[in-house]
């Protein structure tokens, strides 16, 4: 068996927010499949954010950004505005299927 080595990487400790910030969820019928936007704050290993949307309860995209530079207390807007964004594309892309 080989000698094990220490690892030369540092991992950056990244602490968790003082009040952590709320995800969001929602859900819209489209036809006969549910739709639903889920975006959820990570705080570890560095803060992030996803944004999964599922349909009919199929996992069909999942956006992530990286919030390690965001201000604490800028979390939870940024958190409302990236769900809100990908709820706008959404709409966006079911209103061109639609005409």
């Amino acid at each position: 068996m080989p000698p094990q080595r220490a690892s030369r990487e540092c991992e950056v400790v990244v602490s968790e927010p003082a009040n952590p910030p709320m995800g969001r969820l929602d859900a819209f019928d489209i036809g006969a499949k549910k739709l639903t936007v889920q975006t959820e704050f990570f705080a570890r290993p560095a803060w992030r954010i996803e944004t999964k949307i599922y349909l009919g309860g199929a996992l069909k995209k999942v956006y992530t950004e990286d919030l390690a530079s965001t201000p604490e207390p800028e979390l939870q807007k940024r958190i409302d505005a990236f769900h809100q964004e990908k709820m706008d594309e959404i709409v966006t892309g079911l209103r061109r299927l639609s005409q």
